[in-house]
């Protein structure tokens, strides 16, 4: 997606619209800090519709491959990121029950007439990645090297029939 893409959050999810397309990972610049290679794309489905109290809906979905950086080792780790997530748009923050605010099966944002679809699918990124990406397997640093252990007790052998 080369060009900057806005729709209007309340008429894409009345009239049930969809979009779809691939957007390079290069192009996601609050992302980039995160990652150790920029190589790649990501492919990403929004799809329109109306919620149950009649409030426009989108269903978020974005597929597709990060390279990481493991917090234990430091080294590259290919993560597969499937995100998919349900936003809810509202006119005010008042309109929400107790209930609703509760419930983590979907965000709620106040309607946006022009909401920047890369910046939107960013976001839904940003909040789905983990805080401290590692490898399933890997060791720290240096941990694979040998080292002699030293017993405690080794000072007091020294000691021992000189009295």
């Amino acid at each position: 997606m080369s060009r900057r893409l806005v729709i209007d959050s309340r008429s894409f999810g009345t009239e049930g619209a969809s979009l779809q397309g691939e957007l390079t990972v290069a192009s996601l610049g609050r992302l980039l800090d995160l990652l150790t290679d920029s190589a790649g794309f990501l492919q990403y489905r929004i799809q329109g519709g109306i919620g149950p109290l009649g409030r426009s809906q989108l269903v978020v979905t974005v597929e597709g491959v990060l390279s990481l950086c493991c917090q234990r080792c430091l080294e590259a780790i290919d993560y597969r990121l499937e995100v998919r997530s349900l936003l809810e748009f509202v006119d005010d923050d008042g309109d929400l029950t107790q209930e609703e605010l509760e419930d983590d099966s979907r965000d709620f944002l106040p309607h946006q007439p022009e909401l920047d679809v890369a910046v939107l699918i960013e976001d839904e990124i940003l909040l789905a990645l983990p805080n401290a990406p590692r490898h399933a397997d890997c060791v720290l640093p240096g941990a694979g090297q040998p080292t002699a252990r030293v017993s405690p007790f080794s000072v007091l052998a020294g000691f021992h029939g000189k009295a």
